[in-house]
């Protein structure tokens, strides 16, 4: 791993005998205020890592959650810009991570998006619609500067694949746990620790696990074996339905859920 604010967060975690927490949040929800505050409260609560969401008007990884709290943001005026301004506010002492898909990435410029970010304290890119070798300008790029490139990975991603896949990722990898998008299921995939071992035989890189991942038990059934786990439609229907209160206690119950057993 490399010596940046991803890959020491991971450190602690591993240090700690337990998987991180990476709560996905979209920038703007449910107002730029709250979600400043939620971004705040997760990192006080025990969080990692956090994935903040760049608002988009096709977002075709996520579910209905994510959806609907992206366009209300955009009908609210939320732009690129805006999420820089959001996260430099926020200050967080822990890693920010990106994800975006590549329209909004093109339309901002992509120099001037990573030079921006940089500026705003953000430590990582995912960019969900961007397949390794599909823009080896944009991958370069991201790679002369400061952030890690994240990659997506699925469960049927062939190995030959993964492996140029992942060559040049850094930070951590993402691995969806199911296919579809995402949101919250019923229970955790049954295969997940044998698409874990796939990853793992062609990176060294930390491996996290999301979509679909929504509760407690969830969590702690994927951090049997994950170095992290990503929860976001989850925290984005709380912050919804009760506001920080409801967040606060969905990101303590997951934290007490991690720190069951950490990563093997």
């Amino acid at each position: 791993m490399s010596d940046g604010a991803i890959a020491r967060a991971f450190t602690a975690a591993r240090a700690g005998r337990r998987a991180a927490l990476i709560p996905f949040v979209t920038a703007g929800w449910p107002t730029p205020a709250g979600c400043r505050d939620a971004l705040r409260l997760a990192e006080r609560i025990g969080a990692d890592v956090v994935e903040v969401g760049i608002p988009f008007s096709d977002p075709l990884a996520d579910g209905l959650t994510i959806q609907r709290a992206t366009q209300a943001v955009l009908e609210r005026g939320m732009t690129v810009g805006g999420v820089f301004e959001l996260v430099r506010e926020a200050a967080l002492g822990v890693p920010v991570v990106l994800m975006t898909y590549l329209n909004p990435l093109l339309a901002y410029g992509v120099d001037r998006f990573l030079a921006d970010a940089e500026r705003a304290g953000v430590s990582g890119l995912l960019c969900t619609d961007l397949p390794a070798g599909a823009a080896p300008d944009i991958e370069h790029a991201v790679a002369a500067s400061a952030l890690d490139l994240i990659r997506l990975v699925a469960p049927t991603t062939p190995d030959d694949r993964m492996r140029v896949a992942l060559a040049g990722a850094s930070g951590f990898v993402y691995l969806i746990s199911r296919l579809g998008v995402t949101g919250p299921r019923a229970d955790a995939p049954p295969d997940l620790e044998l698409h874990l071992r796939r990853v793992r035989a062609v990176t060294t890189l930390p491996v996290v696990v999301g979509f679909g991942i929504g509760t407690p038990s969830q969590a702690a059934a994927a951090a049997r074996r994950a170095d992290g786990v990503v929860v976001g439609s989850a925290l984005v229907e709380a912050l919804e339905a009760g506001g920080l209160p409801a967040a606060e206690r969905l990101l303590a119950a997951l934290v007490g859920a991690l720190r069951v057993r950490g990563a093997a």
